[in-house]
């Protein structure tokens, strides 16, 4: 098994994990600008992306500057990984590729915890890349235990880059956000990534 192939079903049989979807988690977050960079850059790439429209085009034109944004934000405290793999337990299914992962370090060589957040980039179907993206977040939460950093909270996104949701996954609880962001409030999604991170406003 792998992250891929987890439904909801088995995360609360394996994990006994509860899933909890009536969630407003984020509507009080204040945005944030972005920089002049990031606004030209999706100037450009957001057009081609929607026009190209495969996972990959997504991926690479509209999350990756985002995220590189999110680093830069962060005063580059935080470290950025894309397609690597993450195998943590594969007994229990926890192993295979993350398309991005952030984790609170500088640290840019190796994954080193404390991890905060991961990320399932979708061509469309985001709703389908939940149970993938839980089942990354439970052994991103192990991982951290096992490095003996106990962080309260790990963050999941699933986004096609231009549709973008969040989940909270804390001890045994999943919340998964009732609202959907998107690109064109592009400040509010930056606003909520700081946060998670733990930049001051």
């Amino acid at each position: 098994m792998a992250y891929s192939n987890f439904t909801f079903a088995d995360l609360t049989q394996r994990f006994q994990l509860s899933i909890e979807e009536q969630h407003d988690l984020f509507s009080d977050t204040p945005s944030v600008p972005i920089s002049a960079w990031l606004h030209e850059t999706l100037q450009e790439t957001l057009a081609l992306a929607l026009a190209i429209n495969t996972e990959k085009v997504r991926s690479e034109l509209l999350i990756a500057p985002i995220l590189v944004e999110l680093r830069k934000q962060t005063g580059r405290t935080t470290s950025l990984f894309s397609g690597v793999d993450f195998s943590v337990d594969q007994s229990q299914g926890l192993n295979g590729i993350c398309d991005y992962i952030i984790a609170q370090s500088p640290q840019q060589f190796f994954i080193s915890a404390p991890i905060l957040m991961i990320f399932e980039a979708k061509n469309e179907n985001i709703k389908g890349g939940f149970p993938q993206c839980i089942a990354a977040m439970v052994a991103a939460q192990r991982f951290n235990e096992r490095e003996q950093y106990q962080i309260p909270m790990i963050y999941g996104v699933v986004t096609t880059g231009t549709n973008w949701r969040f989940l909270q996954l804390e001890t045994h609880i999943v919340r998964i956000d009732n609202r959907e962001y998107y690109i064109d409030n592009i400040e509010k999604i930056m606003g909520i990534l700081t946060s998670i991170t733990g930049v001051p406003k």
